[in-house]
């Protein structure tokens, strides 16, 4: 399905080559003061930089509104938002249209919708799509803004090569400057010499985001199936290239014991809080009042013009491929942006569940 979301629900609509991609934001209250720059600056923030890990395609990447905004309030139809589709080169690949790409979700789509599927710059799989989610991403946080909840997320490793911990306000102002949005400029060096190198190459790398959405009010959550972890988790993982997402400590947590992880409580403030975060700001499914700490694995881009071995489905026999092309050497810093965005939806949604949001704001 491409919905996401109860009572603040997002549809995702358009392919790679396609004439455009967008999204239809259905359940945002009336009311909400909303920009078309709003939103065209989170847009933006999507798009390739200049560095060894861009694209060479260039979109313009300018943001319609069809519906749903009116004076720079949200009316309370479902808001229609679109870019266009303007840098499209199919050349590269229709030499290689009958030969499955490794790492690519050609074969499952090809068993999926029978050979009808639009394959052309990956199609409906690609990242491309994520600009529909910052659309949508730019309306939640607006709504959350009104909450007090604020979002921000940035590059911690890529390739191997990881970032010191750095502080929500450090990565609301060095990583949002930062080419690899990297709050650690020494890894960030590291970092772009390491894409600098595997481009020379023809492949590709990998890396691990984090997300942080403090201000978060403790209660968000609909245990057991419906609970916020879960429903995040759902929604990252819907970011193509984005192969694991864990919570806190995550995985971490498995090798500490119980005296390590739990995380002691206490009184500041006239507040119950945590002194330490292991369970990342959510326990039994609920948000905890603690900052929500999420962090993703993005694969490396599959898309390299190395030599590799696959299948040609026309001649069903073995083959070789090279992905020729405009690609990411390394997709991380572009997905730092759509991270926060599907962070917003999911906390909106439930922020609206919890009654924390009024129909029609003023």
């Amino acid at each position: 399905m491409n919905s996401i979301g109860k009572l603040f629900c997002v549809t995702s609509f358009g392919e790679s080559h396609g004439p455009c991609v967008g999204a239809v934001v259905d359940g945002c209250p009336a009311g909400l003061a909303l920009t078309l720059d709003d939103i065209q600056q989170e847009v933006d923030r999507r798009k390739p930089g200049a560095g060894a890990a861009a694209t060479a395609r260039r979109e313009r990447d300018k943001v319609e509104v069809l519906s749903g905004l009116r004076e720079g309030r949200t009316t309370g139809a479902p808001i229609t938002l679109l870019v266009r589709n303007e840098d499209i080169d199919d050349s590269d690949y229709e030499k290689i249209a009958a030969r499955l790409r490794p790492g690519h979700a050609d074969y499952t789509a090809l068993v999926k919708y029978g050979g009808f599927a639009d394959g052309r710059g990956g199609g409906r799989f690609s990242g491309r799509i994520t600009a529909s989610f910052v659309m949508a991403g730019a309306v939640a946080r607006k709504i959350l803004d009104t909450l007090g909840v604020a979002i921000a997320a940035h590059t911690v490793e890529i390739g191997g090569i990881a970032a010191r911990a750095a502080t929500f306000d450090d990565i609301k102002t060095k990583a949002t400057r930062d080419p690899l949005r990297c709050a650690d400029a020494l890894a960030s060096r590291k970092m772009g010499e390491l894409i600098a190198g595997v481009r020379e190459a023809g492949d590709s790398v990998g890396g691990v985001i984090e997300g942080i959405a403090v201000g978060v009010p403790a209660g968000l959550g609909e245990p057991v199936f419906a609970n916020l972890d879960g429903d995040l988790a759902k929604a990252l993982l819907a970011i193509p290239a984005v192969k694991g997402v864990e919570f806190g400590a995550g995985f971490a947590a498995a090798r500490m014991k119980g005296s390590e992880n739990n995380d002691p409580i206490t009184i500041k403030n006239g507040k119950i809080i945590t002194t330490t975060n292991n369970a990342g700001g959510i326990l039994g499914g609920i948000s905890s009042g603690m900052p929500v700490v999420v962090r993703v694995a993005v694969k490396p881009t599959a898309s390299i013009a190395a030599e590799q071995a696959t299948v040609d489905v026309k001649k069903m026999e073995k083959a070789a491929i090279r992905v020729e092309g405009r690609h990411d050497a390394c997709i991380v810093p572009r997905a730092v942006p759509v991270v926060e965005a599907m962070m917003a939806v999911v906390l909106c949604d439930f922020a609206l569940r919890a009654g924390l949001v009024p129909r029609v704001m003023k």
